[in-house]
């Protein structure tokens, strides 16, 4: 396929950056077309354990061209302490191999302020925030009040531009949230510093891809949190501020005209969430504990223990359909070794009614998963490479999900390395 997005298939972290890190080496542009700082994609390599938040995760491949697309929500201070952390590890990153769009808009000091200080109005009715200022990011851009990376090169419109914004966001800072303003010096140090450090790296990036599409080059697009999260279609108002679908891969890249041959829709081999909202096949007590303590299941951005439950095949059908997904990757499938019996949630039950059709969301606090369990293979599967070396209990547990999704699995995770893959 000349044009792939990978995509998030359930609530965010899958496991994509896992999978781009693994087949980047097959493409020519790696692009991250939306989203910010507020999650993690974790990449384990011959070069260490890498938990990327802004970068592409084609980063680590020599050849390949690393892209931040116009859709991306651009933190010129958490993108410079990854660049710098990755580059401490060996890794190279110049302007030749990680290009930031000039439509990109900044993400300002202020919106992590407007963040943090809206989640504490909220009190118990937060929405689960990661404090890095992405709703507001967001509204602000949906508003035409943000700045965008190319306006760096254009500094006296900017500083009028940036007064007439600091006017406007003063307002809110301290009339509504009672918050301290924020100053012209302040945003003045801000861009001789944070933003100075990135403006190397920023071009245009939508030339770049045209010249890619007529030269018949290979762009992969890789996607932040899955179709849960999706702003339009996931579980709103628990989701992100942006689109997480694959059908925003153009849009988000720079190249709108651009369409794509395939979808890998990553799914993990149970289910996870971070932050608020429903989870309908959540599970609680020791059950939960010693699965979060088997997968490591705390988020690559917070820390925060991730909420665990059944693999659940409503919201995976569900996640295939608005994705698009012409495949899928199950990751973390060593996981699942220590169990007897695996729990899977088949169905919902919605007002006394059976339905596998993922409902709307105020409807999901009133759902019940409804769980079967399938034999477990309770053998050690993490040195396997070839699918029919998978035992049985293994292979049919992939089956479960290919039947239920309606889409073939290709790819088979069992741990965290790159090698450790199986490819059908």
């Amino acid at each position: 396929m000349k044009t792939c997005a990978i995509v998030g298939i359930n609530w965010g972290d899958e496991g994509k950056g896992r999978m781009v890190d693994l087949i980047a080496n097959d493409y020519d542009i790696v692009v991250r077309y939306q989203g910010g700082g507020n999650a993690g994609h974790t990449v384990s390599n011959d070069m260490g354990e890498f938990a990327l938040h802004l970068l592409p995760s084609g980063i680590f491949r020599k050849e390949v061209v690393n892209i931040l697309g116009n859709g991306v929500a651009l933190d010129p201070d958490n993108l410079w302490t990854e660049i710098e952390d990755v580059r401490s590890k060996g890794v190279k990153i110049t302007p030749d191999n990680l290009k930031i769009s000039d439509r990109a808009s900044l993400l300002m000091p202020w919106h992590r302020d407007l963040d943090a200080l809206e989640e504490q109005r909220l009190a118990d009715r937060k929405y689960g925030s990661t404090k890095q200022g992405i709703a507001p990011f967001y509204s602000d851009k949906y508003q035409k009040k943000t700045v965008m990376a190319g306006e760096l090169f254009h500094p006296e419109k900017l500083r009028e531009h940036l007064k007439g914004l600091l006017e406007w966001k003063n307002l809110i800072l301290t009339g509504v949230y009672g918050a301290p303003a924020c100053s012209e010096e302040q945003i003045e140090e801000w861009i001789k510093t944070s933003c100075e450090n990135i403006k190397p790296f920023i071009c245009d990036t939508g030339a770049i891809l045209k010249k890619a599409q007529d030269e018949g080059k290979r762009i992969l697009f890789e996607a932040q949190l899955g179709s849960l999260r999706d702003l339009d279609y996931g579980i709103y108002p628990y989701t992100t501020s942006s689109n997480t679908t694959a059908a925003f891969a153009p849009i988000g890249s720079g190249l709108p005209s651009l369409k794509l041959e395939g979808v890998i829709g990553v799914v993990k081999a149970y289910s996870t969430c971070v932050g608020e909202g429903p989870f309908v096949s959540e599970m609680f007590g020791d059950e939960a504990s010693r699965l979060r303590e088997e997968g490591a299941e705390y988020g690559a951005r917070t820390g925060r223990p991730r909420r665990v439950g059944a693999l659940d095949l409503v919201a995976t059908k569900y996640g295939v359909e608005v994705q698009a997904a012409t495949a899928l990757a199950v990751t973390k499938m060593d996981i699942l070794s220590y169990m007897d019996r695996i729990p899977v949630c088949t169905h919902y039950r919605l007002n006394g009614e059976i339905i596998d059709r993922f409902p709307f969301p105020m409807d999901l606090d009133d759902a019940e998963p409804v769980i079967e369990y399938v034999d477990g293979w309770k053998c050690d599967i993490s040195g396997v490479r070839r699918w029919e070396d998978l035992p049985l209990a293994a292979r049919s547990y992939i089956e479960l999900i290919e039947k239920a999704a309606e889409c073939p699995v290709r790819y088979v995770s069992v741990g965290a390395e790159r090698d450790s893959i199986i490819i059908r």
